[in-house]
């Protein structure tokens, strides 16, 4: 009987080129990231020949990498770095460049302006081509949980007495450096003071964000004395202003289930016949009203053309908004709010209706209308469930800035994906 010997050492010969098939997703990534603009990412290595320093790893090893950890819907700097030593596709991307968890995961945030550049290059170039034309454009938002949790949120008076908290702490750990240097040693107590310092930073931010809402919600409380108002949807109704002491930008907002945590609010602009991801945003704003026309302008300025038709879901209908895309030379097809007298028929113009809004209501109430916004859900909805598929439920970065990194890596990664099944699609 043949017994297992697992303790024989055995020598295999395989090149890493060998392991993966010729179609495999890893070497469309590749195929891609050879595409791309690297010489911003080559141009801030500080290591060069001739001088003091330690070789840097490639950049386009780290774009490859996290690239496709994010098709395969790995979002952890940790796991990437334990799938480079054991998977063979990230060891064929890797051709043998060791890297650690620390490097992959400041690279992935760090880049953020060059990824946006990457995004309009990469979908200008399609343009060129002839697979996207841009001529129907959908919008969606989609709330993403942010990392700070629902309660690391404080009111003034906590973030005040937390503030002072910290404040004195740094002090105490810099009057006992000073005192007795040798209490500890050097690393570990500038290691302290620099992770109190941190806090004290984050807990002023906290509250310099606090100040802001204050200034908004008295604003607010203003126009809703005149106004009568309802509470902003991104606020629990009765809900005293609170701020983050982990992420002084995440906001609570209402989630699709009806409850609210902590989110951001990211926003895709998606060409509705291919559901390539052209624009986007990242906002801590609770609802999208102030959304279509930032979007819209965004949209223009990256590639200088103007959308026939815009299509948004009826929290977008703002009326300034319809107005300055149809000024803009874009018809938007965006739901005609209920009224709430059921007698009114919403698509008739109303007093104060400007002529492009009149022209809205009326197309909105067509047959012709109801087909072409049929393609908003097949599109832009799409795209969002697919950054859904990936793992884009939650970011593990605080910050927009951060945040809106993980977002542009998705855009990128989803649109990869598209432009390899429209390729398969037109081959056969």
């Amino acid at each position: 009987m043949q017994t297992a010997q697992r303790n024989q050492i055995e020598l295999r010969a395989c090149d890493l080129d060998a392991l993966l098939a010729p179609g495999h997703a890893a070497r469309t990534v590749w195929a891609f990231v050879q595409s791309l603009d690297l010489a911003p990412l080559y141009a801030r290595i500080k290591a060069v020949e001739g001088r003091a320093g330690r070789a840097a790893i490639d950049p386009a090893i780290l774009v490859g990498l996290w690239l496709y950890a994010t098709i395969d819907g790995v979002g952890s700097a940790r796991e990437l770095n334990r799938l480079c030593e054991r998977d063979d596709a990230y060891r064929w991307l890797c051709g043998g460049v060791g890297v650690n968890y620390h490097s992959l995961a400041d690279f992935r945030t760090e880049h953020a302006a060059w990824l946006d550049a990457q995004l309009t290059r990469s979908v200008a170039a399609l343009l060129d081509r002839g697979l996207v034309q841009l001529n129907r454009v959908a919008q969606d938002g989609m709330r993403v949980r942010a990392h700070a949790k629902a309660a690391s949120f404080r009111r003034r008076d906590r973030l005040a007495r937390l503030l002072a908290e910290a404040r004195a702490q740094v002090e105490r750990l810099k009057q006992e450096l000073h005192d007795d240097p040798a209490a500890s040693s050097r690393r570990q107590q500038a290691a302290r003071e620099r992770a109190a310092r941190e806090r004290e930073q984050r807990l002023a931010r906290a509250l310099a964000t606090l100040d802001e809402l204050d200034k908004v919600q008295t604003k607010k409380g203003r126009t809703d004395k005149r106004k009568a108002a309802p509470p902003p949807d991104d606020e629990p109704p009765g809900s005293a202003p609170r701020v983050s002491t982990t992420d002084s930008q995440a906001r609570v907002m209402k989630m699709a289930d009806g409850g609210f945590r902590p989110a951001f609010n990211a926003q895709l602009a998606v060409d509705a016949d291919t559901q390539i991801i052209a624009a986007l945003e990242l906002t801590n704003a609770g609802t999208d009203m102030q959304q279509m026309a930032p979007m819209h302008t965004q949209l223009r300025n990256r590639y200088g053309r103007t959308p026939a038709q815009w299509l948004a879901d009826g929290g977008f209908a703002k009326l300034e908004h319809i107005t300055a895309l149809s000024a803009a030379g874009t018809e938007p097809y965006v739901p005609v709010p209920a009224s709430r007298n059921p007698t009114i028929d919403p698509h008739l113009p109303k007093d104060g209706d400007s002529a492009a809004v009149a022209r809205w209501r009326a197309r909105m109430g067509t047959a012709d209308a109801a087909e072409i916004y049929k393609a908003r859900a097949a599109s832009v909805e799409c795209a969002n469930a697919q950054l859904r598929r990936r793992g884009l439920h939650r970011f593990n970065v605080c910050g927009t800035v951060k945040a809106r990194a993980i977002l542009l890596w998705h855009a990128l990664a989803h649109n990869l994906m598209r432009v390899a099944a429209l390729e398969a699609a037109a081959a056969h």
